[in-house]
């Protein structure tokens, strides 16, 4: 005889739906401060660069990333030091030949001192992108502005943003993979409460989670602020975007998944034959005709069904990762084909778990089709997983060098531990008696329910015989559910697959971080990008520091000398002396020589012009070669007191 331990605390199922609320909220807060690692397109290069000082005003900054990205009418702002806007709010695409460079127009007649230029833009697969660089003008100076810490997508509106990101594939993987689990597994399970409830459970968490997104776009992608969520021209803005294209879709589709799941459970739940109150069904009793009637309706629920989820996946590989980079015509039908296979083998997974849970049996044979339906699962998401690791990541450097390389590795490790799992389960299955998974025969009427004795015993009072009748079917099942889980074999499958879901729980939610993070390749060209932008450019200036001392009454200071460009042929140059405290040092004479010693190449000699206390420049500096030149500035701070420093100087 076993014995049967008594539970106490959550049970199983209601532990592991802990688990994927805890799942989201931690989803929610890894997007929230991933911060500007989660960024899609990166800024590789600007003009003018980050830190430059440039001697006169451009006529307006340029900024080059890394992919395609969407600019709005505010989204380029130059800031005076006192904060004024110093641009047109004119963005120009200035992109061409594949480069994606924007730019906007600056006013005339702007004054000296250092400008802020924030940014704030969507890339092309969706997520927000922001950063902030300085330049000055004349020379360096305070500022006033100040911008916010909180990167694009962070704070409370990136997690509430995550959190639905996260239960939409949930929601999509218990609709679809439940679905596909009764009509390719269990089809008698249309008529089962337990797996009914959690289909539409994961209708009304799609559906929810849509239009969560839907309203949380617009401060995600823009201000941050939760109370934006109410804003409706933002929503209205939104909903001219690729993505707020998707998720209407999406909500359309539901609809029509709406009325494939109230047929599945409907119509085609009753063309099954009647089932006892434990939901166990009675022998089949079918006709021909019914037969036939119940094949057809099978394939077009299962035609029908397909067509909708995939075109519910369509909707994330439309607006995400697949649409853009490299092979897109190819990655985003791979897509879709991905998150169906994830779909019906998580989804049928958690089905199954619920079905042995809270069914009072399920066949043998539905477990073993399950069982195979989630080996070819796994065989399309090896062959479209291979393809997308090597779309997204490109390189063995970037999928160890690169968060979305480890995070990828990590899935990866997740799919190996749930496969593993997943071959126990067929072990149980292989070793599952027909009896065990379906529970004791049952033709309607055991024998607490006799008609004889039941109308020789029921009382006169119908209040009694009522409350007599429930007591006995609970009688009646719970005997039922004691025989069934006194069963190793049955028990044993139970808890494997327990694991294994528990064990997808964990792997959705790195999916879903995973969607949320700069690809590796991307990562990668942006930082070659970063490199090639730091090395001189024709359009930036290099700039060096040369401390000095001449000896006499306030004798000592600092002289800074830029070159713009730092490329052979015609240059400007700007040379500021400076006090120890940072003040103009006002020196009555300054002179400066370019020597490249090894070509044997000069002095070249060069007497700047005074601009202004402490400033010097000169324009039309001729430099023939590139090299490393040898700079010597001269400095004469009194009648007697003197000095000649140097540096070396990179041209070219």
């Amino acid at each position: 005889m076993t014995a049967t331990a008594p539970r106490f605390g959550l049970s199983p199922l209601r532990r592991l739906l802990a688990a994927v609320v805890l799942a989201g909220t931690l989803v929610g807060a890894l997007l929230a401060g991933a911060g500007p690692a989660s960024a899609h397109a990166a800024l590789i290069s600007s003009d003018p660069k980050d830190g430059a000082v440039v001697a006169t005003a451009p006529k307006e900054v340029t900024l080059t990333f890394s992919e395609q990205i969407a600019m709005g009418d505010d989204s380029i702002r130059v800031l005076e030091p006192s904060g004024k806007r110093a641009d047109t709010a004119e963005i120009r695409d200035l992109g061409s030949g594949g480069t994606v460079r924007y730019g906007v127009p600056l006013h005339a007649g702007l004054p000296n001192g250092t400008y802020t230029v924030a940014w704030q833009a969507v890339s092309a697969d969706s997520h927000p992108v922001s950063g902030a660089f300085t330049f000055s003008i004349g020379a360096p100076s305070k500022t006033t502005v100040a911008l916010p810490d909180q990167e694009a997508g962070g704070g409370v509106v990136g997690l509430l943003y995550g959190i639905a990101r996260y239960a939409a594939y949930a929601g999509f993987v218990l609709l679809t993979g439940g679905a596909a689990f009764v009509l390719l597994c269990w089809r008698r399970g249309a008529s089962v409460r337990p797996v009914q409830r959690l289909v539409a459970q994961g209708w009304i968490t799609l559906t929810a989670a849509t239009l969560a997104m839907l309203v949380l776009r617009s401060p995600y992608t823009g201000s941050g602020e939760l109370a934006d969520a109410l804003d409706l021209g933002g929503l209205g803005d939104v909903l001219e975007t690729k993505t707020g294209a998707a998720l209407v879709s999406r909500l359309l589709l539901l609809g029509a998944a709406a009325l494939f799941v109230a047929v599945l459970f409907g119509a085609y739940a009753r063309s099954f034959p009647t089932t006892l109150s434990d939901g166990t069904p009675r022998p089949p009793a079918d006709s021909r005709e019914g037969e036939e009637e119940r094949k057809d309706l099978t394939f077009g629920l299962a035609l029908g069904g397909s067509v909708v989820a995939a075109g519910i996946a369509a909707t994330w590989a439309l607006s995400e990762h697949a649409s853009t980079g490299i092979q897109p015509g190819i990655a985003m039908p791979v897509d879709v084909l991905h998150l169906l296979a994830v779909a019906v083998w998580l989804g049928g997974l958690a089905t199954l778990l619920v079905a042995l849970y809270r069914a009072p049996s399920v066949e043998r044979e539905a477990v073993q089709r399950f069982s195979t339906a989630a080996f070819w699962s796994v065989v399309v998401l090896a062959a479209t997983g291979l393809y997308q690791s090597w779309r997204q990541v490109g390189s063995w450097s970037a999928l160890t060098g690169t968060r979305y390389g480890q995070l990828l590795l990590l899935k990866i490790g997740l799919v190996v531990v749930l496969v593993a799992v997943a071959w126990i389960s067929r072990r149980w299955t292989a070793r599952l008696s027909e009896v065990a998974a379906a529970g004791p025969a049952d033709d309607g009427q055991t024998a607490e329910d006799d008609p004889a004795e039941d109308a020789a015993a029921e009382p006169a009072d119908p209040v009694r015989a009522a409350q007599l009748a429930r007591q006995k079917a609970a009688m009646a099942t719970a005997e039922r559910r004691r025989t069934r889980d006194a069963d190793a074999e049955r028990s044993g499958l139970r808890r494997t697959v327990l694991a294994e879901t528990a064990v997808a729980v964990v792997l959705l939610a790195v999916t879903t971080v995973l969607t949320s993070t700069e690809p590796g390749r991307t990562e990668e060209e942006a930082a070659r990008g970063g490199e090639r932008s730091a090395a001189p450019q024709a359009t930036g200036p290099t700039e060096i520091e040369l401390p000095f001392d001449t000896g006499g009454e306030q004798g000592r200071g600092t002289v800074r000398l830029s070159l713009d460009p730092a490329q052979p042929g015609a240059s400007e140059m700007h040379v500021w002396t400076e006090t120890p405290d940072g003040e103009p040092l006002d020196a009555p004479e300054l002179k400066v020589s370019f020597t490249l010693q090894a070509k044997e190449i000069g002095p070249l000699p060069i007497t700047p012009d005074r601009v202004a206390a402490g400033h010097w420049s000169a324009s039309a500096v001729q430099i023939p070669m590139p090299g490393d030149w040898q700079v010597k500035v001269t400095v004469r701070t009194s009648d007697i007191d003197q000095t000649t420093v140097d540096k070396n100087i990179r041209i070219g």
